[in-house]
This record gives C-alpha cells, sequence and structure tokens, in this order.
C-alpha cells in the first residue's frame, strides 16, 4: 500500500482542526436533523466523533481501544451538552490525540496489521485524518455549510481510501458493515464530495 504525502501527524492535526469548527458550528436545534451518516441524527454523529478521540489516541499510545469508551460522561449525549462544552471536549480530545502521535516516534517503515497484512506505519494516523476529514464533510452538509476545506488533507485521505477501503468493509444497510457501496462522483466533482462519494455518501442527496 502507498501511504499518502506530507507529515501525517500535522495532516491529521489538519483534519481534527476542521472537524473541530464542524462542531463548534452546530447549533442547538440542528442536533436532532439527519446527518449523511446512516441513521444518525447530527447528535449521534457529534458523539460518535467525541467517542472516537480516545479511541484514537489509545490506538496512538500502543494499546488496545475499546469500543464506546470517551472521555465525557456516556450518560450525557451531545444533545444534552451546551455547544461551548461539545466543542472544549473535541477540542481537547484532538490535542491530546495530536500529541500521543507526536509522542510514538517513527512512523516510517512498515507494521503488520491484523485483517490488512504489512502497511506503511502512517496507516493508522491515515486512517484517522480520512475519519475525521469525511465527518467534517458530513458535519457540514448536515448543518448547511460551506466552509473552506483542507485540500491537501482531501487529497491524503482519498489516496488512503483507495489503497484501503477494500470492497469486502461495503454493504448495505442491513449489512452491519462500516462502510456503504462507493458512489459514483462525477469528475468535476468537488474533492470533498469525491471522498465522500468514496465513503458511500451520495452528495446529490446529502
Amino acid at each position: 500500500m502507498t501511504a499518502a504525502p506530507g507529515d501525517p501527524v500535522d495532516l491529521l492535526a489538519r483534519a481534527l482542526a476542521q472537524a473541530a469548527a464542524g462542531v463548534e458550528a452546530v447549533r442547538e436545534d440542528q442536533l436532532g436533523d439527519p446527518s449523511p451518516c446512516r441513521a444518525w441524527t447530527v447528535a449521534d454523529l457529534v458523539d460518535h466523533l467525541l467517542d472516537e478521540l480516545p479511541r484514537f489516541t489509545a490506538r496512538a499510545r500502543g494499546a488496545a481501544p475499546e469500543r464506546n469508551t470517551a472521555a465525557r460522561d456516556r450518560n450525557t449525549p451531545a444533545s444534552d451538552r451546551g455547544a461551548g462544552d461539545r466543542s472544549t471536549a473535541f477540542r481537547s480530545g484532538a490535542a491530546e490525540l495530536v500529541a500521543a502521535w507526536r509522542q510514538a516516534g517513527d512512523l516510517t517503515g512498515t507494521v503488520e496489521l491484523p485483517g490488512m497484512g504489512t502497511v506503511p506505519a502512517r496507516f493508522p494516523v491515515d486512517q484517522q485524518t480520512a475519519e475525521f476529514a469525511v465527518h467534517a464533510w458530513d458535519l457540514a452538509r448536515a448543518t448547511g455549510r460551506s466552509p473552506g476545506f483542507d485540500e491537501e488533507v482531501g487529497r491524503s485521505s482519498l489516496d488512503w481510501a483507495r489503497t484501503a477501503l477494500r470492497p469486502e468493509f461495503r454493504g448495505g444497510d442491513a449489512s452491519g458493515k462500516a462502510f456503504g457501496p462507493e458512489v459514483q462522483a462525477g469528475p468535476d466533482a468537488a474533492l470533498y464530495d469525491r471522498l465522500a462519494a468514496f465513503f458511500g455518501r451520495d452528495p446529490a442527496r446529502a
């Protein structure tokens, strides 16, 4: 697998920054609105992002991340948190994640990952970058924003996805797969629309 260009942790930090801007922009009256993610409201999407930060940080530190653990109170969903609390929690978790990868050391060379085989050592960082890049698009579409997305982050994320997002990871709504089938985006589609389409979103409907 080919690694995306650029410093991986810097790209992750930039992906997190634009996702944080999306979280901060969510209004209270938008939390119950639908998002481009399957059956998720905006509140569900924000909760997912807040949950991913400590999981990804554990991965950066070499620990086995557990599902459904988070720095926030699991009994206080996004819909019950003020906008400032959500934004503060995300930015704090993002800073911890970036610091953990900075402390992880050399990200050159290769590593073995279960189910993936031999991959670049930076693979988990690129995966996390793509995750937050796509969800930044999700938030923007769900809330009607038109932010100026980071083009290098988008290109890196799409390059990574094209080598890593295998057909066996995709499926319809009832499949239980993490990703839907690829949606064909036109050749003139915006970069982040193409990224979202590759991850199974339909930019024409979102």
